[in-house]
């Protein structure tokens, strides 16, 4: 699985950074280092909403506040 996180200046400044380190950290909890594969990207277009994030190729736009019910609804449940 791959998540392509945007890293431009208008998703720096709505929070990528945090969305990453989050992402990292709960990857890293449920010990899925070898099935999540996290990627930086420079903008992506689709940023009027939020941070935008791609998960294989499907758009998402998240807030720091909505990366534990992205990763949780998307990430985990695609890989259980």
């Amino acid at each position: 699985m791959v998540v392509t996180i945007c890293v431009g200046s208008s998703c720096h400044l709505k929070g990528s950074r945090e969305i990453i380190t989050r992402l990292e950290t709960l990857i890293s909890e449920y010990k899925l280092k070898s099935k999540v594969e996290l990627n930086g990207a420079f903008c992506m277009g689709q940023c009027v909403k939020g941070v935008c994030v791609k998960l294989d190729g499907e758009p998402f736009s998240l807030t720091p506040m909505d990366t534990d019910s992205f990763f949780h609804g998307e990430i985990l449940r695609r890989l259980t």
